[in-house]
C-alpha cells in the first residue's frame, strides 16, 4: 500500500513540497517540472504555487476532475482505506494540510500518511 516516493532534488521531506511531489507523481513528471508550471500557474493566478485553487486548476488541466469523499464518517475514513476501496486508477487526495497521489491502491509519499483523513479527491479517467 504505502511506497516511499520523494522526487525532491535534495531529497528534503521537511520542506512543504508535498503539493509537488504529489502532482509530479500523479503526471509523471520530474519535481522540477511540476515545480516551475505551478509557480508559472500561480503567478498568472496572483497566488502560490501550493493555494488550493492553483493546484486544482492544474490538475484540471491534466484531464482530473474533483469529488468530495462521501460524508458517511468524515474522520474514520482514511488514506489507507480509500486506497484498498479504489485498487485501481490515478487519484491526487488532499486532507486539508497535506496531499498524496495514489496509483492502483498504493499510497506514493514522502512518509507514510495513510492514516491521515482524505477530504477531496481529484481523479483522472
Amino acid at each position: 500500500m504505502y511506497v516511499y516516493f520523494n522526487p525532491n532534488p535534495r531529497g528534503d521531506i521537511r520542506s512543504g513540497d508535498c503539493v509537488v511531489r504529489a502532482l509530479s507523481k500523479a503526471i509523471g513528471e520530474s519535481w522540477e517540472a511540476v515545480y516551475l508550471e505551478l509557480s508559472m500557474l500561480g503567478f498568472r493566478m496572483g497566488d502560490m504555487p501550493s493555494a488550493n485553487q492553483v493546484w486544482a486548476e492544474f490538475l484540471r488541466s491534466y484531464g482530473f476532475t474533483r469529488r468530495a469523499i462521501p460524508d458517511t464518517c468524515p474522520m474514520c475514513y482514511t488514506i489507507r482505506q480509500f486506497c484498498e476501496d479504489n485498487p485501481r486508477g490515478l487519484y491526487v487526495l488532499a486532507t486539508g494540510t497535506h496531499v498524496v497521489t495514489a496509483v492502483d491502491g498504493n499510497y506514493y509519499d514522502s512518509w507514510d500518511s495513510g492514516d491521515e483523513v482524505p477530504v477531496y479527491i481529484f481523479e483522472r479517467r
